[in-house]
């Protein structure tokens, strides 16, 4: 439905009730003819593929113009500039504000109502704008935090993917700080009340994106620039025309040979085709104004969590320090000791070895130390799974060997479970987020084509580094909050490049919003991210992205050419009305070949191969 309300948001289609057909407002005679044509080819099947029926409503388009021209033709000359020049600017830049806006209020929603303040060690539910700076607040598992704080009583783990774009719960403990509309995934803690109200993290974050909405700036297009000063020049040629000969019909000619059609039909029947082209591979493109962008970008800027990986954990190292013990038996005996527990970290080993059919046991007894790791009895033997700090304080000594593979993989920015038997540590486990694999291969493509790539992310800098190291990227921004996503992406901005955000989470939404152009994953992306971005991936490839900055490099150049193809056609034009070799009626014909030259231009775009 949303591709035909685009179609009919260009032509200004009303329904018929009568014969329930279209029929465009500005020329109700057409209408017969176009539904005639067009009610078979569309009502088949392939009307109930969207794709599909994508691509008719490019077909259709082209086909109505002609239609639109063949009437205006006979109703007015200058006055076709203002018909079609109007429908391509609603279609193809009027309206894009739209879902931002939509994603702005999802973004709204996720801000806390209610905290639960502690008075002399009692707890009482208020309404989250009633809390101020200094107060106590305590926040049990599962509840989502209401104001920044720090922690004074407590530990946990806290999702605060949707701030830095973490997909680990991150260990916090006393004296550390939470942010407002992060969630307190296991312990429960007391907090104190450091930034309340439109100071918090989350509001900060949907400030800037209404900064960043209420800033953009309607971008000019390059038929506008063009149109802007070519009708004075038209007209001025043709009162020194008259003035100069006295023939009123060479001033009329070169009124007619003069008229911007061919200029302004340019961008829409180009961006036309480049968008149904994009269909056909995935990518959707919001408007015109993103194509034109994207073909001036000179630097991307990538989000880590979800764009580059995709934002699982996966089991990636399988550490024993007991020959007696082997990979499998180890693999075995922790997730036979997390298969109750309710940490990511836990579950991820659980399923990774229910995928790899190793037998679990049950356990006898079970305890978690929320923010640390847990204890479990299983066939009589003791296991305690959990960080470094968990097993020293249990007793568990951490010899030199243990400390250079933890190190080593926080170096890889892979997180860790050691496992312990008694006092000994036998082994460790260690996860990490999913590399796309064709990751590393755009990135390279990208380059090849001297386009910049940096990477910003809210995780820490050695697991930026690394995914980083991994797929080609040499620039890395890391441990960013939304905030300073942004002030990134502006630096770069002040530096004169053109930059595209690739974001996923609603911790990238300021950033989709302050970027020249945004492209989100489609599927796996957060609905506040892909309203915000103009680009969406529905496939969640990565792969796409040189294929998207190829067609709007093309798309431009086409845009161009058809611009000075047109240019080059009046000129000569003008030169034989000049002349007087031309008449209105000829001066007409050669003016409508302009217009051909340059939808079939355009048409060449829609299955030009670009990979």
């Amino acid at each position: 439905m949303a591709y035909d309300n685009d179609r009919r948001r260009l032509f200004n289609f009303q329904l018929c009730p009568a014969k329930s057909r279209r029929k465009p407002a500005c020329c109700p005679r057409m209408g017969d003819h176009y539904h005639k044509r067009h009610t078979a080819f569309v009502s088949g099947n392939m009307a109930n593929d969207p794709q599909s029926r994508y691509q008719q409503n490019i077909i259709c388009s082209f086909d109505l113009h002609r239609h639109v021209r063949r009437y205006c033709n006979r109703r007015f000359v200058c006055g076709r500039r203002s018909c079609v020049h109007y429908g391509s600017r609603r279609a193809f830049g009027g309206s894009h504000n739209q879902p931002g806006k939509k994603g702005l209020k999802k973004l709204i929603r996720l801000a806390p109502t209610k905290g639960r303040k502690l008075n002399d060690g009692k707890e009482e539910m208020i309404p989250a704008e009633e809390i101020r700076q200094g107060d106590l607040l305590r926040i049990l598992p599962g509840e989502t935090i209401p104001v920044d704080g720090t922690i004074i009583n407590g530990e946990t783990s806290v999702d605060q993917s949707i701030m830095t774009g973490e997909s680990l719960p991150v260990d916090k403990g006393v004296g550390e700080e939470v942010f407002c509309g992060t969630i307190n995934r296991f312990g429960s803690i007391d907090i104190s009340a450091t930034k309340v109200g439109e100071n918090s993290s989350l509001q900060t974050m949907i400030r800037m994106v209404q900064d960043a909405e209420n800033k953009q700036a309607p971008m000019q297009r390059i038929a506008d620039r063009a149109a802007s000063w070519l009708v004075p020049v038209a007209l001025l040629i043709a009162i020194w025309a008259y003035v100069f000969t006295g023939n009123i019909i060479t001033a009329v000619t070169v009124l007619v040979v003069f008229c911007p059609c061919a200029l302004v039909l340019a961008t829409p029947t180009a961006i036309m085709a480049a968008i149904g082209q994009a269909t056909k591979h995935g990518v959707i493109i919001k408007s015109g104004e993103a194509l034109e962008k994207m073909g001036k970008v000179d630097t991307i800027a990538f989000d880590k969590t979800g764009t580059l990986t995709y934002g699982r954990l996966d089991v990636s190292d399988i550490i024993s320090f007991d020959e007696a013990i082997s990979e499998t038996d180890l693999l075995s005996l922790a997730a036979s000791a997390e298969a109750k527990s309710e940490h990511p970290l836990g579950k991820a080993i659980v399923a990774y070895a229910k995928a790899k059919e190793i037998p679990l046991a049950e356990s006898t007894a079970f305890s978690m130390t929320a923010g640390k790791g847990i204890f479990a009895e299983i066939d009589n033997h003791r296991l305690l799974c959990g960080n470094e700090k968990y097993l020293t304080e249990s007793g568990v000594s951490i010899d030199t060997r243990v400390h250079f593979a933890l190190e080593r993989l926080r170096t890889q920015g892979k997180a860790s479970i050691l496992v312990a038997e008694g006092q000994k540590s036998i082994g460790v486990i260690a996860l990490s987020d999913v590399l796309r694999p064709e990751a590393k291969d755009m990135v390279s493509r990208l380059s090849d084509m001297h386009i910049r790539t940096v990477l910003l992310t809210g995780d820490h800098q050695k697991t930026a580094d690394y995914f980083a190291q991994q797929v080609g990227i040499s620039e890395v921004r890391a441990e960013l909050l939304p905030e300073e996503k942004v002030q990134s992406i502006e630096k770069l901005q002040a530096e004169n490049h053109r930059v595209c955000m690739i974001g996923d989470g609603v911790n990238d939404a300021p950033a989709l919003k302050t970027a020249d152009v945004s492209v989100a994953m489609g599927s796996m992306g957060s609905d506040i991210a892909v309203d915000a971005a103009e680009v969406a991936l529905m496939s969640d490839d990565i792969s796409k992205i040189p294929y998207l900055k190829r067609l709007s490099n093309a798309t431009v150049k086409t845009i161009k050419a058809s611009i000075t193809l047109s240019m080059c056609i009046n000129f000569v034009a003008i030169v034989l009305s000049l002349m007087e070799v031309l008449t209105p009626t000829t001066g007409a014909l050669v003016h409508n070949a302009g217009s051909c030259f340059v939808v079939l231009i355009a048409a060449l775009l829609y299955d030009r191969k670009f990979e």
